[in-house]
């Protein structure tokens, strides 16, 4: 007889896992090869870190350089505001 404490191993969701295409814009910034949410977040910071992009002020800001604009619309987001801009720009 199981407990009900026990709790079954969790499995990753698929939808993080699909890899997705993205757009032009973006495949300049993480290159053009379909990759899952997850690996093109994990892409964008590597790119954000090595370009010092991040706000000195406000580290949870990103300031967006030439290749980053045309994906944020704007000069600065948020990091949360971040990956919901990104997302329009995955198929």
């Amino acid at each position: 007889m199981a407990t009900t404490s026990e709790k079954p191993a969790r499995k990753p969701n698929a939808a993080f896992m699909k890899p997705l295409t993205p757009s032009d814009e973006l495949a300049q910034v993480i290159g053009s090869d379909p990759l899952p949410r997850t690996e093109v977040t994990k892409k964008i910071w590597e790119y954000i870190k090595k370009h010092d992009l991040q706000d000195p002020k406000n580290r949870r800001n990103i300031n967006a350089d030439d290749k980053l604009r045309p994906i944020f619309g704007k000069d600065q987001v948020s990091m949360f505001e971040m990956t919901k801009l990104v997302s329009t720009h995955l198929k």
